[in-house]
């Protein structure tokens, strides 16, 4: 509660004066004047005129005549989320431009106060041992460090709160004060010194690191910037904070240096460059992002919800737990010497990404374009410099797809990403989620989505024999199956000990393989990365191969086995199942596609031969004249409307392949779900419910069948879309904003669960999936290599005997196609047959 801005004003020689922290309403506990703490500060913001907007990166808080009646107060905030920019995006830092319009007839004293905490909360919040530091910076850019000792041997962090000094805005510090009364400069003093003189001592500049914190203390810092403002005037004061951690630790050990401190040196005391950095930077950035943004909020076409939800959604990629880190400190894992090193038998541990020229018989080596490392694992880098210098950075234009600088500068190396499947499944990247969620990493820094793939693909072809129970059948298995797809990238020690997740066993579930392989071919297609595609197929004919085995009865088409063995972790499907029977036959088609585009004939065929039967099966077995059944089994839901049922459909069409379905069975089974899971609940304002029974009632089999599951609202409304549904698209997601954004709706804002029921109650808060509204405006607007990518024809087959109908191949084979890709798909490849 003491990391807050404040606002002080004098008018009239001082004979009239406000004074308020900008946080309306009294806390509890806040507004007791005898106290030396908080409490004491002046708690006078009602809100009654406050309000607060949100555009994501921006948002802007407006105090409209508080606590003075004769001024305007707005603050502008601003954070580094700027497109295709992989330098500036990973600054962690943020800038408060405060705009105050003086509407009254006298000149008006304005200071306003920005109070920090040093803490980070949890176990050191109270554990000693903090240092504050006050500095003077480069182009008038001045403030605080608050050294932070974290617990527990955790990495350190040096906060900075700043603001920047202009020929009318003048800046004082308080490095330090308490919160009790034992402090030597109390809250209730600073707040007095405040009340008084609108300013600090401009000796505080020069008296040095404080002494450290004694346990049971918590050190606070105070910026305060002052300007006068003229009788309908303007002023404009800006605040910046910083915070650096150069180094992540994991905790079974693996250490990483964050992707900021390429540009910045690996010292704490980059928080002095990155707050300076963001002071001077933040009016390019803004500049940026308004070019990003207009030409939607600018689109009459599309609805004014729509578009202020479309980024706000986006709020997940900063809080959703993410780690961005170097990759290209040489070193691999780095454990601590606190901590014992990881003890696995190396025979039950078989990285294999060598066979990913080897095993493949790729036979060809290339320089790598993608930032990431060939190890499993990167490391800390020790540098002993305390920053980097900075160059110069001009504007750079981007259009409002995959930038061509994205392309043109293939060496960048963007460094390594992880973000969490929502706050409370504490899972990395887990990948049937990263499925809906990755079209807004795509489409605005397609690098770091091309990575997580190569991630995955990597993990594809490796194994980990070590022992797993899984908790909902009681059973164990081994952490890792060769082939297939891992449902995350780990908990503990990511990148090195995968599948955190332990419910199922996942190398059984039918959806993963599919999902890589088609944001793989999607991935592909959008970037035209002809290395990237190369460099990662491998693992997608790997991944189709091991899912033959769940083709019993040899019709091309897999079926699902009788336990929940998908992205519905808690609906048991039986038999052949619309979502992942129809994830599966556009895996089919994606896989021939890409196969051909490499090469690879003989597969492409293998997969059109395989698809042609699987189709005809999947047909026959579930449709019902209206829409696809949710399985082939003889349960009480098995005629289950499954709102997702055409996954597979909507995947193909957004990575510019042909239809899987003709068009009356995709617009029937479309509108089925929007008359029936969309409208029947609360009239469309609520979101598509994942189950439905055709005779209108909720699927209540299980819990998730009578989830609203937000992710999947939003991928559904893209669907329909793709399907020239507009209407129905439209109303669809807008029942995820009423219910979850609108000021009519359940307050999660900035929170968007997984899913909630029909009466509103949540299920895990701040979540990955939402960020699927993004493949909304991907349908809307895809890009140009989507809308010119090659069409397949997957009816267009040569014959192919029996024996060849399985998708493995022969190794000799796959060496002779390998070798020719290599030798003609790129030249920047090193061919070696």
């Amino acid at each position: 509660m003491a990391n807050q801005f404040s606002i002080f004003i004098s008018r009239d020689g001082g004979n009239k004066k406000y004074a308020s922290v900008l946080a309306p309403g009294q806390h509890e506990g806040l507004g007791k004047t005898s106290d030396e703490g908080i409490s004491s500060w002046g708690w006078n913001l009602n809100g009654q005129h406050s309000t607060y907007h949100a555009l994501f990166p921006r948002a802007w808080t407006i105090y409209d005549g508080e606590p003075d009646p004769d001024l305007k107060v707005s603050c502008r905030q601003i954070s580094p989320f700027v497109p295709h920019d992989y330098r500036d995006s990973s600054l962690p830092s943020a800038v408060f431009v405060y705009t105050l319009v003086n509407t009254g007839k006298e000149r008006a004293k304005v200071s306003l106060l920005f109070t920090w905490a040093n803490s980070i909360g949890g176990i050191s919040h109270f554990s000693g041992d903090h240092v504050n530091e006050p500095f003077i910076g480069e182009d008038g850019v001045s403030g605080v460090l608050l050294h932070h000792k974290t617990a527990k041997g955790n990495p350190p962090v040096t906060f900075a709160v700043a603001a920047s000094e202009t020929q009318n805005v003048n800046v004082t510090i308080l490095p330090c004060f308490g919160l009790t009364e034992g402090s030597f400069i109390t809250a209730r003093k600073m707040w007095g010194k405040m009340m008084q003189d609108g300013q600090f001592d401009r000796e505080n500049f020069n008296i040095g690191p404080s002494m450290p914190s004694s346990p049971g203390e918590t050190l606070c810092a105070a910026v305060s910037a002052s300007a006068w403002v003229e009788p309908y005037g303007k002023c404009t004061i800006a605040f910046a904070l910083a915070w650096s951690s150069p180094k992540i630790k994991f905790s079974k050990g693996s250490s990483y240096y964050r992707r900021y401190t390429k540009f910045y040196g690996t010292s704490e005391r980059a928080a002095v460059d990155l707050v300076h950095d963001a002071l001077t930077n933040y009016k390019h950035w803004e500049e940026e992002i308004e070019k990003w943004q207009s030409p939607i909020l600018e689109d009459i076409r599309l609805p004014e919800w729509y578009k202020f939800t479309l980024f706000n959604e986006l709020y997940f990629l900063v809080a959703g737990g993410t780690v961005w880190i170097d990759s290209s400190s040489p070193s691999a894992d780095v454990k601590s010497d606190q901590d014992p090193p990881i003890k696995v038998e190396s025979k039950n541990i078989k990285v294999a990404e060598a066979e990913m020229n080897c095993r493949h018989s790729t036979g060809f080596e290339h320089t790598s374009t993608s930032g990431c490392n060939s190890s499993t694992g990167v490391g800390l880098k020790q540098n002993g410099n305390s920053t980097i210098p900075r160059k110069k950075r001009s504007s750079k234009h981007f259009s409002h797809h995959l930038k061509t600088e994205d392309q043109l500068d293939g060496n960048e190396d963007v460094g390594r990403f992880l973000y969490l499947e929502g706050v409370e499944y504490i899972m990395w990247c887990t990948y049937d989620v990263h499925f809906y969620a990755s079209f807004a990493l795509l489409e605005l820094f397609p690098k770091i989505e091309l990575n997580i793939q190569r991630d995955f693909a990597k993990a594809v072809l490796s194994e980990d024999g070590r022992k797993v129970k899984f908790l909902a059948e009681g059973n164990y298995g081994i952490r890792k199956v060769r082939g297939a797809v891992p449902h995350d990238l780990g908990t503990h020690d990511p990148w090195n000990e995968m599948n955190a997740y332990n419910i199922h066993d996942t190398s059984k579930w039918k959806d993963l393989n599919s999902k890589f392989v088609l944001q793989v071919y999607r991935d592909f297609a959008a970037t035209g990365d002809m290395a990237f595609g190369i460099e990662v197929w491998p693992a997608v004919r790997t991944a189709m191969e091991y899912m033959e085995q769940f083709d019993r009865d040899d019709d091309g088409l897999i079926a699902n086995d009788g336990f929940p063995d998908q992205t519905y972790d808690a609906w048991t499907v039986h038999g052949v199942s619309a979502y992942c029977g129809c994830l599966w036959l556009a895996a089919l088609q994606a896989a021939a596609a890409m196969a051909q585009r490499l090469g690879d004939k003989f597969f492409a065929e293998t997969c059109k031969t395989k698809f042609f039967s699987a189709k005809s099966e999947f047909e026959k077995k579930l449709w019902n004249g209206s829409y696809f059944n949710y399985d082939s089994g003889s349960s009480s839901n098995s005629k289950s409307i499954q709102a997702d049922q055409l996954a597979g459909q909507w995947y193909t069409s957004s990575s510019g392949l042909g239809p899987i379905f003709d068009e009356f069975k995709t617009r029937s089974s479309l509108q089925k779900i929007f008359d029936f899971n969309v409208m029947k609940i609360k009239g469309g304002r609520m979101g598509a419910v994942n189950g439905m029974h055709p005779n209108g009632n909720v699927d209540e089999s299980c819990m998730q069948s009578r989830e609203i599951w937000t992710g999947v609202t939003y991928a559904v409304a893209a669907n329909m879309l793709l399907a020239g549904m507009e209407e129905e698209a439209f109303t669809t997601a807008e029942g995820i904003f009423i219910a979850g954004w609108s000021e009519e709706g359940f307050g999660y804002w900035f929170q968007t669960p997984e899913g909630w029921t029909t009466d509103g109650h949540y299920r895990s808060l701040i979540y990955m999936r939402p960020l699927a509204i993004w493949c909304m405006q991907w349908a809307l607007s895809p890009p140009k290599a989507i809308i010119e990518a090659p069409k397949i024809n997957m009816m267009d087959r040569i014959v192919i005997s029996p024996a060849t109908f399985s998708l493995s191949l022969p190794e000799t084979r796959v060496r002779k196609i390998a070798n020719k890709t290599a030798c003609f798909g790129n030249s920047s490849l090193q061919c070696t047959c």
